[in-house]
């Protein structure tokens, strides 16, 4: 293995761990990352002289961790930064262990709790942690949230600069802050989720972060054993990866949800998610991740299509609706409510949602009741504008097989 092929290895896998430890240690976000880019920069520069170390990740660390000590020195004490020689051996200063560096524990529990804290808005909790802890890039987070690129680097560069200013210490909170803070961690871990599952068919590096996003919801169980929200988050995460073998065929097009093959279906996971469930739903008060697991669990536990026992759907939907209104899940109920009362009755009520006019589902689920409906000229203006709204190309491919369907 070339030295830039281990540095490009061990940086993409273990990322979010080294920043962990750094930002930890040196208590500045934007400072952790230029230490680690710096660390990066100077083993593409050490290594071919000594070799890759047998711990690249401690070397990593050590010498991220001597750079930003050795900026911080010069920025609070003015003078030149001491040149220290672990920064080109890679050994650690003396009375600092590598456990001290990587922690403990799991520190990306720590990051995530970090990225956040209610200090800052939602929207910038949620892309701080896209960024720091999952490591996707701002193009792509400006994508999930439909705003400019340009927009979220503001909005990332704020939310570091505001967590240093408002001095937020690097830990997880004690145990009569933690319930504050648990919605906005649970909505993150959640679009980490998402963002992958939705995004195109399998490939290894989504399932790794479909993984990464399940165990952290895992460990925050651990943290809150009597939360039942968090087992709600992780049912729900279970039982939708669970089909993920079944929702693309070979070629790496969409199959709907009736059609696909079902023995692909997970069962390990499956029973796993309805375990969880059962555990939330023990509880009086049911939240939303918990009714959207339950919505799944009566997918998954379905032997056919045919079996789907869509009316409890409808009610579970209703009941989200009433919990946590939205456009979209009004667009679901409307959906299930036309498997149970037919197309004509759905139809009228995906008319009635406001605000989803942008959202290529709508326009695809009103296409849906139109073509079952036989009216073959609407269905056909409906699917050519899901199409155009579209950006998987997935998606629009099926919306494509759907078009040369009513043309035939």
């Amino acid at each position: 293995m070339t030295v830039a092929a281990a540095v490009e290895r061990v940086y993409r896998e273990e990322r979010a761990r080294m920043l962990a430890a750094l930002v930890r240690v040196l208590g500045d976000f934007e400072l952790a990352e230029e230490a680690l880019h710096e660390a990066c920069a100077q083993a593409l520069r050490s290594w071919p002289r000594t070799g890759i170390p047998d711990n690249p990740v401690g070397w990593l660390l050590t010498v991220g961790r001597n750079r930003g000590f050795d900026w911080q020195r010069r920025a609070i004490k003015g003078r030149e930064k001491q040149e220290v020689a672990a920064v080109h051996t890679g050994e650690a200063m003396p009375g600092i262990s590598e456990d001290a560096l990587v922690g403990l524990g799991d520190d990306r529990l720590s990051l995530i709790f970090t990225c956040c804290h209610p200090a800052l808005a939602m929207p910038a909790r949620v892309a701080l942690t896209l960024q720091v802890v999952v490591g996707l890039t701002a193009g792509e987070i400006a994508r999930a949230f439909l705003v400019g690129e340009s927009t979220l680097a503001q909005r990332l560069v704020r939310a570091k600069r505001k967590i240093r200013e408002a001095g937020v210490s690097f830990e997880v909170p004690p145990d009569h802050r933690l319930p504050e803070r648990l919605s906005g961690v649970l909505a993150v871990v959640y679009l980490i989720f998402t963002q992958v599952y939705n995004a195109s068919p399998a490939a290894p590096e989504h399932r790794e972060l479909r993984a990464e996003a399940i165990r952290l919801g895992s460990l925050i169980a651990t943290l809150m054993p009597a939360e039942p929200e968090v087992y709600g988050l992780i049912a729900l995460m279970l039982l939708h990866d669970s089909r993920t073998a079944a929702r693309y065929d070979p070629a790496g097009d969409v199959v709907l949800l009736d059609d696909q093959d079902r023995t692909q279906w997970d069962q390990s996971q499956i029973a796993a998610g309805v375990h969880l469930l059962d555990r939330a739903l023990k509880h009086h008060s049911t939240g939303p991740y918990a009714l959207q697991a339950a919505i799944a669990a009566v997918h998954a536990q379905a032997a056919t299509a045919d079996a789907t026992d869509w009316p409890r759907i409808a009610g579970l939907y209703a009941a989200l609706a009433g919990l946590t209104p939205s456009p979209v899940v009004d667009l679901n109920h409307a959906i299930a409510i036309a498997m149970t009362d037919g197309p004509e009755v759905g139809l009228h009520l995906i008319d009635g949602i406001d605000g989803l006019r942008g959202y290529h589902l709508w326009h695809a689920a009103r296409a849906d009741m139109l073509r079952r409906l036989d009216r073959r000229d609407e269905a056909t203006a409906a699917y050519e504008k899901a199409h155009d709204i579209a950006t998987n190309p997935a998606d629009r491919r099926f919306l494509e097989r759907r078009l040369k369907e009513l043309d035939n």
